[in-house]
């Protein structure tokens, strides 16, 4: 896949913040301003930008309702609007519903790709995806995985010789 260079709306690596730095997104404006932050990172996007970028993912978004998003002044959009913003951020919708049961996946998403990102981790295949992408289990088996391999580098193996590895947190046990 090529990539152009001079895309300047393109999202760049991201440095995902550590289980212990992760924020507390409790309103739509906390959880846009995150998304801003992290996949735009050093940038000011303006509403714009961010409406022209939807539009481009086949979504719909009006500058002025994004500006209304981050002062505030909106709180509970529709499901349209949720989609759009998903859209723009490259995320699932729900992340920005309320209570939402994603929030976490998406945060663990974003450290999943920034580790891919800066070869942590390669080979990924997802195969048999559906429109919903990865299970927020595979994904946890992902995470897991990029875990037992950063513990492999930064030090000697443990009793178990480093076979306490991805093979065992593999969903319904060891492989055979």
């Amino acid at each position: 896949m090529a990539m152009d260079d001079g895309d300047e709306r393109g999202p760049e690596p991201v440095d995902a913040p550590g289980p212990d730095e992760l924020p507390r997104l409790d309103s739509l404006r906390e959880k846009v301003e995150y998304m801003v932050e992290k996949t735009f990172p050093g940038q000011k996007i303006s509403g714009r930008v961010f409406a022209e970028l939807v539009r481009d993912r086949g979504g719909s978004l009006s500058h002025s309702y994004f500006s209304n998003i981050l002062a505030g002044k909106v709180t509970q959009p529709s499901e349209d609007i949720l989609k759009a913003l998903g859209l723009g951020f490259g995320v699932d919708w729900r992340f920005f519903k309320e209570e939402s049961e994603v929030v976490d996946d998406v945060v663990a998403g974003l450290q999943f790709l920034a580790k891919r990102r800066t070869g942590e981790i390669s080979g990924v295949a997802g195969r048999g995806l559906d429109d919903e992408g990865l299970p927020p289990e595979l994904l946890r088996f992902a995470l897991a995985l990029l875990e037992d391999a950063a513990r492999e580098r930064e030090g000697p193996a443990g009793e178990s010789g480093g076979k306490d590895s991805a093979a065992n947190h593999r969903p319904g046990g060891p492989a055979a």
